[in-house]
């Protein structure tokens, strides 16, 4: 219960953070059927919009979670078209941390083994599921959320849809504990002490 807690604070404090503005526009609307980037020496044809980024990849099972992403920087036939793409593949015990999407919907799509999941709304409520194989999940626009696969034997595998062709992701831990926030607002924040603070900010430098 106190981890939980401790997670909901992480959140509720996320939106503090003007990175985490909710104000940044989705992809603008194209007046053309698609967009050839003008750095694009190849031919447009079929191969233009296929993406074979994601070949092979569940040839080898990753030792910690790991996000492939087909956005318009591996991806530039989506420049314009508003959608991105992401498999998100979860070795047992292994977690996306609370992190938040400032440009885009995320709606994921559990392929393989279980979830637990959660988001938390600007009115600070927690909404939390456990996800079987086959569920889909929404993740609106600019809210914090997490993904934890918590089996301990078994892996968990998702494909994750967003509507930009430029989804940036921003995690939370990360973003509070190494961009130089002062460990005095930190403990005061978290009501905690500076001695737990300087704790949890080592573990992000080992």
């Amino acid at each position: 219960m106190a981890a939980m807690t401790f997670i909901q604070l992480l959140m509720i404090f996320a939106f503090a953070l003007p990175t985490f503005k909710r104000a940044v526009a989705s992809d603008p609307d194209i007046i053309s059927d698609f967009i050839v980037p003008p750095n694009f020496n190849g031919t447009i044809d079929g191969s233009f919009f296929t993406f074979t980024g994601f070949r092979g990849i569940f040839d080898q099972a990753p030792e910690t979670f790991k996000g492939s992403k087909a956005s318009l920087v591996e991806f530039p036939a989506l420049t314009g078209q508003s959608v991105s793409y992401a498999v998100l593949q979860f070795p047992p015990n292994t977690l996306f941390p609370p992190h938040t999407r400032p440009d885009a919907t995320g709606l994921l799509f559990l392929v393989d083994g279980t979830l637990e999941v959660g988001l938390i709304d600007t009115k600070n409520n927690l909404y939390t599921q456990k996800l079987q194989t086959g569920d889909l999940f929404i993740f609106p626009k600019g809210l914090v959320h997490y993904q934890y696969n918590s089996d301990l034997r078994r892996p968990a595998t998702a494909i994750a849809a967003f509507g930009s062709s430029s989804a940036r992701a921003v995690t939370v831990p990360p973003a509070i504990f190494t961009m130089g926030i002062d460990d005095t607002i930190l403990a005061k924040s978290f009501k905690t002490d500076v001695r737990t603070i300087e704790k949890i900010k080592a573990g992000f430098t080992n």
